[in-house]
């Protein structure tokens, strides 16, 4: 039947009984066998030589460009109790608008006319302050008037004490001259003795000689009484003027001392009026916390805490809220080794959940329901999933992203990079070889043939 043996029995069988027999032995392979497989050989050569587009392919989320324009929570403060809420979840709330209304649960603060007392004590404190300031104010005009009595009263004691020495020089001159009229009347009666000896004079002219030179003894010691105590008023005059110094000085040190305390009452006083303010104003903005508002518009997405009466702490999150305005971007995630070739501006082709879409991954143009963005930023550190994020905004030279798109949305994104033959993708690919591999070689070839 198929004649691979010499022993042939095809004369035995009779075909035309067979079919399926006699259409085999009959069949003869034709041209057009050939030229199929010749075309569709050409049409794999051809193939190989179509471009193709590199990219990346990466699934990502929805995210915002600006960080106050995230998903976030609302904090309390303070700690307190919830008595009242004004909005619920899903509410559209305003820039100001409030959430709800916490009460106190301080005992330090229980007071209702807390801050009126606090600003009474600083008022009382500011009287006091003000109080010491005056008495600073009348001590220094007390040492001023110190310090001018003294310098009159130093000036008078001076002068005094000049009058003492002018008198007493007065009274020094006066000793010498009696001193000196007591030695001439001494000789004269010495030589008056001589000649009552010599009988030249009479007993009386001697005795006359006498009494004036007893007289002229006399002048001589109340002029040594007299300049001893001129003298004696000079040193008091002297003394009067270091006591007068010393008293006033004293005066001044005392004056100076109360003024230095008054200032130190002051002082403490100010300190305590600053520490009223503190404390008043710290009072007053705990108070402005009891209604807790919203920082910005935005939706009500959750409530974290609920119910009436619950005790929150300092910190605790009270519900989360979604702002209205907001800018999109895609966040995606790359391979180590793809992070080199990525760069800022890089075309990125997105598919975002939800949207159905057609995607030709080597060739983007042909793609349908996909959106373009540009690469905004990437992280230059290792993410927790080990890959580097990729920031990815709209491209303003393209059509709008869609209105509809929330935060959080999945996307399955394709950044594109070099085109490239098909062919040589596949042979990448075989290899392992990263996009866009030689690169480097290739500018390099490029600027040494310019």
């Amino acid at each position: 039947m198929l004649n691979i043996s010499n022993n042939s029995i095809s004369h035995n069988v009779k075909q035309n009984r067979f079919n399926t027999l006699r259409n085999v032995e009959e069949k003869v392979t034709g041209r057009a066998h050939i030229r199929l497989m010749l075309w569709t050989l050409i049409l794999l050569i051809v193939v190989l030589f179509l471009p193709w587009t590199q990219n990346i392919r990466s699934n990502g989320n929805v995210s915002t460009l600006n960080l106050d324009q995230r998903p976030q929570t609302i904090n309390s403060l303070i700690a307190g109790r919830i008595e009242k809420w004004y909005v619920k979840e899903g509410d559209l709330v305003s820039k100001g608008d409030t959430i709800l209304f916490i009460s106190e649960v301080k005992d330090d603060y229980f007071d209702p006319l807390l801050l009126e007392r606090t600003d009474g004590q600083r008022q009382l404190k500011e009287r006091t302050a003000n109080s010491y300031q005056e008495k600073v104010d009348a001590l220094d005009n007390q040492i001023s008037a110190l310090n001018e009595q003294r310098g009159m009263k130093l000036e008078q004691t001076t002068l005094k004490y000049r009058q003492a020495k002018l008198k007493s020089e007065i009274d020094s001159n006066a000793y010498i001259a009696a001193k000196a009229n007591y030695k001439i009347a001494d000789e004269q009666y010495i030589r008056m003795k001589q000649l009552y000896d010599g009988g030249l004079k009479s007993l009386t002219d001697l005795e006359t000689r006498d009494l004036k030179r007893q007289q002229t003894k006399a002048y001589e010691v109340e002029a040594l009484n007299k300049w001893l105590g001129s003298k004696n008023d000079m040193i008091t005059a002297k003394v009067e003027y270091s006591s007068v110094k010393m008293d006033y000085q004293s005066s001044v040190a005392k004056a100076n001392s109360d003024k230095s305390s008054a200032l130190s009452d002051k002082f403490d006083a100010e300190a305590t009026v600053t520490k009223l303010k503190n404390q008043y104003a710290n009072y007053k903005f705990r108070s402005s916390n009891y209604y807790i508002t919203a920082p910005q518009d935005g939706y009500v997405t959750k409530s974290i805490q609920a119910g009436i009466g619950e005790i929150v702490k300092e910190g605790e999150q009270l519900i989360s809220l979604m702002p209205t305005n907001y800018d999109l971007i895609v966040e995606m995630y790359v391979d180590p080794i793809d992070l080199p070739l990525v760069k800022r501006g890089n075309k990125v082709n997105i598919q975002f959940d939800g949207w159905p879409a057609i995607i030709f991954s080597g060739w983007p143009n042909a793609s349908y329901g996909t959106y373009v963005g540009q690469v905004y930023a990437y992280d230059n550190f290792l993410g927790e999933n080990g890959k580097f994020r990729v920031l990815v905004k709209p491209d303003p030279n393209s059509p709008k992203w869609p209105k509809a798109l929330r935060v959080g949305g999945g996307t399955n994104g394709m950044m594109l990079l070099k085109d490239v033959s098909i062919g040589y993708e596949l042979w990448r690919k075989v290899n392992g070889f990263p996009p866009e591999y030689y690169q480097g070689n290739t500018s390099k070839s490029n600027e040494k043939k310019k």
